[in-house]
């Protein structure tokens, strides 16, 4: 095993395959958008060079930054909805009864697809038959909400299904950090006379900071490139209301059959990706705390 790990020849060879798939499934479709968005193109027919003009087109084009303001808004609902899971871990991470069972129901909207998620919010905010409504007139509100139909409502509408769906996944990740933390460091904080509440906050927290940046990471990136459930339960409607990054650039692209334009988008799309998750290491970057 020593001689085939010394040999680059054998070791290059074991590498090649993955290297070979993550150049044609990432850096090359990357490097394409990229091309594409230097185009005037509708799918079809011949290309024609136009240089940066869709880029000057993206940077004036009123729609495009009203559906990236709602995809920071949700990126941000994302970031904060990190708090709750964080919460929720320590809870389950602690000795309670039902823990078990509660992990269970967690997880349950990581094993639905997002097209079955959608559908099930779709019932749950019905104007007549949806539970929402239901509720709101068994405490004795009147009228009918129009929940993915008023501008002013369809984006808290949309939010909350998309954090719900992705609870488990989160509180997961923090569960596991939370008890891979050696017992022998939280009962000698207990037996210092620290409370529930300052345990969390002065041990388990700052060992697991490492994990909660990558959360932070994924919540936000993920957020800004959203796309599937939005478009089931509303397509970016009413009247681009519920419009993000991504279901703009679908709708340029496979609707208009401007695939130029849309990628451009794409690529300007990637390029936020990777600003913010630059900055959000910048803005995290210290000494990680090391327990054994």
């Amino acid at each position: 095993m020593d001689k085939v790990m010394s040999n680059k020849k054998m070791i290059a060879l074991y590498v090649l395959p993955a290297l070979a798939l993550v150049l044609a499934l990432i850096y090359v479709p990357i490097v394409l958008t990229g091309y594409y968005g230097l185009m005037k193109w509708d799918g079809i027919g011949a290309m024609e060079f136009v240089g940066l003009d869709n880029y000057s087109r993206l940077v004036q084009d009123s729609a495009f930054w009203q559906s990236a303001y709602h995809a920071l808004l949700l990126a941000l609902f994302s970031a904060l909805s990190l708090l709750a899971y964080l919460a929720v871990a320590l809870v389950l991470s602690g000795e309670i009864k039902g823990a078990n069972l509660l992990r269970k129901i967690y997880l349950i909207p990581m094993l639905l697809s997002s097209v079955a998620i959608a559908q099930l919010w779709l019932k749950i905010y019905h104007p007549t038959n949806g539970v929402v409504n239901s509720l709101l007139a068994s405490l004795g509100f009147e009228g009918t909400i129009e929940w993915l139909s008023d501008t002013r409502l369809v984006l808290i509408a949309i939010f909350i299904p998309i954090i719900w769906q992705y609870a488990g996944f989160y509180i997961l990740i923090y569960y596991a950090a939370l008890k891979n933390i050696p017992s022998s460091l939280v009962e000698a904080a207990r037996i210092d006379g620290a409370n529930p509440l300052q345990i969390a906050l002065r041990v388990k927290l700052p060992l697991i900071a490492s994990v909660s940046k990558v959360t932070v990471v994924l919540a936000i990136v993920g957020s800004l490139k959203y796309f599937d459930l939005i478009y089931v339960m509303t397509d970016g409607g009413p009247n681009g209301a519920s419009e993000v990054m991504a279901s703009y650039m679908y709708h340029q692209a496979f609707r208009g059959f401007d695939f130029g334009y849309g990628s451009a988008i794409g690529f300007f799309l990637l390029l936020i990706c990777l600003v913010v998750t630059w900055l959000i290491r910048k803005l995290t970057a210290g000494e990680e705390i090391q327990y054994s």
